[in-house]
């Protein structure tokens, strides 16, 4: 794991931001504020708190106006406390999703550097609305023609060989779609145990990574990095949508998901993992 961090401190990528909001951003009230002035002090390009589900809409606290709206109209998630007891958006698995307007800033080619990172509450092991082998969308932008990213959660049964119990991978993809490359962790998981996720993408090559990479972490600790080379994908800005709770609508997550924020810049190893620590 050591060598692991020690590389993905190493590739190189655009300077963070100094550490202030972002002029325009809204700061959120109330115990949760110090959480959502943390995230906002490194300048995310959006921002979704996932607290107002019974609104209809989430603001984009970064001021850049990304706001999502909840679908279906008429069918809202309910609400889950996250560990600073702060709200988040708590979904069924079985049609319920937030879906943000597609916009150059939420994909990786606009600066070849992209960070997501999320709070993630699974509330099943075995998701009743799956696709493909057996597996959901937690958030994820693609379409048909218009793939992008996506992070993805296994259910503890699937029929990948070898199976995949409750995995969660992050990938980058052609916009044709086809095999992503990607990076992920499998652990035992608790329903209802909070987790905190961040992949990064970066495009751009390095000493250590020459055809660029993908690098997931959970809570604040770099799990995994992998070539973006490892299936010859070349990112590319498509059009479709960014979703939360599912990506392409074939699937749902059951759970809940807090704290959505979209960095066009490599967010270091040292800032994701104090960003895990500012939760508690």
């Amino acid at each position: 794991m050591a060598a692991l961090a020690a590389a993905g401190c190493g590739v190189s990528g655009p300077a963070a931001p100094a550490a202030s909001p972002a002029r325009g951003a809204m700061l959120a009230p109330g115990r949760a504020g110090a959480y959502d002035r943390a995230v906002l002090a490194l300048r995310p390009v959006m921002y979704l708190t996932m607290g107002h589900p019974s609104s209809g809409t989430e603001t984009d606290l970064s001021g850049h106006g990304h706001a999502g709206t909840y679908e279906p109209a008429g069918d809202r998630p309910g609400t889950a406390r996250l560990p600073d007891g702060d709200r988040a958006a708590d979904f069924n698995g079985r049609g319920q999703y937030l879906q943000v307007p597609s916009a150059p800033t939420l994909s990786a080619t606009r600066t070849g550097y992209l960070t997501v990172n999320t709070w993630v509450r699974p509330d099943t092991l075995q998701f009743p609305d799956e696709e493909g082998s057996g597996y959901v969308y937690i958030l994820g932008k693609g379409m048909a023609g218009e793939q992008e990213y996506a992070l993805r959660m296994y259910s503890r049964r699937n029929s990948e060989r070898p199976e995949r119990p409750n995995r969660v991978s992050a990938y980058v993809f052609n916009l044709a779609g086809g095999l992503g490359s990607g990076s992920y962790f499998q652990d035992q998981v608790k329903p209802g145990t909070w987790m905190m996720v961040t992949f990064v993408i970066a495009e751009h090559g390095s000493a250590a990574w020459p055809d660029g990479y993908v690098a997931i972490y959970k809570n604040g600790i770099l799990r995994k990095q992998t070539s973006v080379a490892q299936f010859n994908v070349v990112p590319h800005e498509g059009t479709a949508p960014l979703r939360i709770a599912t990506r392409s609508l074939e699937s749902y997550f059951e759970g809940a998901i807090g704290k959505v924020a979209i960095f066009n810049y490599v967010l270091s190893p040292p800032r994701i993992s104090a960003l895990y620590k500012d939760m508690s």
